[in-house]
Parts: C-alpha cells; structure tokens; sequence
C-alpha cells in the first residue's frame, strides 16, 4: 500500500506537469499563428477561444502524457533508488506496475466522461468557427437530406437557437413528386421541429389538360423530423465527427431506423471509448523493457526510445482514427483492432514478468 501511493503521488505529478506543458505548447504555438484572425475579436471570445483551444489539446495529449508520465517516474525510480528499495522489500515488478495501471485507467474513464459534455467534445470545432465566424457555433447552409422518404431542405440551420429558415418538404410517391411543404422557420420544440405556418403545394396524380391543377393549402403547427436534435443534425449531414456520447448514441438509433450508413458514428464512439485503453497496454509493455538499476541502463538512450515509441504508436493510432472517420477502412480495423494487438502484447508481457523482480 505504502509503495501504491508514493507511485501514483509522482505518476500523478508528472502527469499533470507534462500535460500542463504540452496544453501551453500547442495553445501558445496555436495563438501566434491565429492572433492576426482574432484581432478584431473581443478579449472575452478570444478567452473563450484559447480555452477550447485548451480543451481540443488535452483531447488529443491526454493519453499520450499519461505514457509519458509513466516513463519520467520511471526513470526517477530508478535514480532515486527507490524501485531498487521496493524490490528488496519484497515487491515485484506486476507490484510497481499497478499504480500505473491503475491511476492511468482512472483518468481514461473520467476522460471518455468529458465527452459527454459538448463542450470539451466539440471544442475544435467550436474554437475554430470562433476563429472563422466570431462565433462558437456558426449557422449551416444549404442543409438537404432524406428522413422516412422524404426529402427535406433548410437553407439556414441555428443550432444554438434550435431553429431552422427556409425550409422544403418533399413527399415523393412512385418515384415522384408528390407534394411540398414550404415554410420560412420552424423550431425544435419537444422532441419536434414545429413549423407554425406553411404552404402545402400538391401535385394532382392526373397531369393532363384537364386536371385540377397544382393546389396550393395553409397549414398551422405541423411537427415534423421527431427526435432530430439541431445540433445532432447539423453533426450527422455535414460529415462532423466530434459527438457527444449522448448525440453519438442517439444518432445511431434514429438512423439505423432509416437504414442510413452510421460508420463514421461509430468511429466517433469508437474513439471516445476504445481508443484511449491503448495507454495502458502501452504502459505495460514499456514498463517490463526498463531494468531496475541505473547501473544496467542508460538512461538517455531508453528515453528517446520510449518516447519515439510512444510517439510512433500514437501517431500510427491516430492515422487510422483519420482513415475511419473518412471510411477508407473499416472503424473496427481502424480502432478496435490495433487496440487489441497492444492489449494481447501487454498481456503476455505481464503474464511472463507477474512474480519477477528483475
């Protein structure tokens, strides 16, 4: 126990440093490149803007500092002497191993419940309409997709103000027209999009000379795409992939309904919740590569290596998350697998050094 908490007190100490540090880096490097774009922007929206900036980096350093992490409290373990003094005690290496594991799966858990806040989920996109439009979350244009056969087109999507402009309903029927409902709002009210006024135009079935004609009705308070959330919508047709777990879940449900590709959904959940285990694996298997003495170790040359091979993991995990979320492979070949490769390597790595001090 008392071994347990002198680990996780450094591992959590350096972590934290170390993210700190990255988190200022990219932030810092970020603003001097954008500071020219967010000069006519008031000090409170580039306030805004640095802290989901903040936000969109610990998305993507957190679990590569915790691999960091690991490694510097390594290394002072090691010259401080102090793993040599744990060893003498009886403890073995799965013994100091634990802490790592243990503080590093815990932050991965509260890291995939950030997701559920939209706030830290969406922060890239939403400092970069900051960036582009002095707004976190800028309209969306020209919106057109098909939902229970039928087609629906908004010209202006608010998801901030829950409400839409402009907007067309198109029934077809046989593989035609059928009718058109136009509105020029409508808001998502209780579960709905409610349109308060429109014109219903309807096209006869009988198109000859002698037909009725085209008919033109006003409609009131129809309700229209149930469970359509603006903000779910504006993620699913525009191809975003930062969900919230919740629009994320919710998306798959209503689509999977229609018979919609839900791929680059799932890559997203994909992401949230697989991809981040790779820490701890990786961790195992850096942690059994490193001897317990300085004497048997040099120290600057197993810190390059570890890092590059930190480096290049991420970096190799973090492609094939691009080529999933693009569905130029599959999510599962993408995420899930390269995940379970390094969780099956950690597990043989544990189970030959479980009883080892050495």
């Amino acid at each position: 126990m008392l071994a347990f908490k002198y680990i996780s007190l450094h591992y959590i100490k350096y972590f934290l440093i170390i993210l700190t540090a990255l988190v200022l880096f990219v932030v810092g490097f970020d603003y001097m490149g954008s500071a020219e774009e967010l000069s006519k922007s008031s000090a409170n929206l580039i306030l805004i803007y640095l802290v989901y900036k903040s936000f969109s980096a610990i998305d993507i350093l957190l679990p590569v500092a915790l691999v960091f992490a690991m490694i510097s409290t390594k290394i002072y373990l090691i010259r401080s002497n102090a793993l040599v003094s744990f060893f003498s005690l009886g403890y073995s290496r799965v013994d100091v191993l634990r802490p790592f594991v243990f503080v590093s799966t815990a932050v991965i858990i509260l890291f995939i419940a950030l997701h559920a806040w939209s706030n830290f989920a969406r922060s890239e996109e939403f400092s970069r309409n900051i960036k582009k439009n002095a707004q976190y979350l800028s309209p969306t244009r020209d919106l057109f997709f098909a939902y229970k056969g039928k087609y629906i087109y908004f010209s202006k999507l608010l998801p901030l103000q829950e409400s839409a402009k402009n907007i067309r309903v198109f029934s077809v029927e046989n593989e035609s027209l059928k009718e058109v409902v136009v509105a020029k709002s409508a808001r998502y009210i209780d579960n709905y999009w409610f349109i308060k006024r429109a014109d219903i135009i309807t096209k006869p079935d009988d198109l000859s000379l002698v037909s009725p004609g085209i008919t033109v009705t006003k409609a009131k308070d129809l309700r229209i795409l149930e469970g359509f959330r603006p903000k779910m919508l504006d993620q699913v047709y525009e191809g975003k992939v930062n969900f919230t777990i919740k629009d994320a879940v919710d998306a798959i449900r209503l689509l999977d309904k229609q018979n919609i590709n839900t791929d680059n959904i799932k890559a997203a959940l994909y992401k949230i919740f697989i991809y981040p285990f790779f820490v701890p694996c990786l961790i195992v298997i850096i942690f059994f590569f490193v001897p317990m003495s300085v004497r048997f170790l040099n120290v600057s040359l197993f810190t390059f290596g570890a890092i590059l091979a930190t480096l290049l993991t991420w970096g190799i995990l973090f492609f094939l998350i691009k080529l999933a979320n693009n569905k130029v492979i599959s999510s599962e070949i993408g995420i899930i697998v390269p995940v379970v490769i390094l969780a099956v390597l950690a597990f043989l790595q544990w189970h030959r050094h479980r009883s080892s001090t050495s």
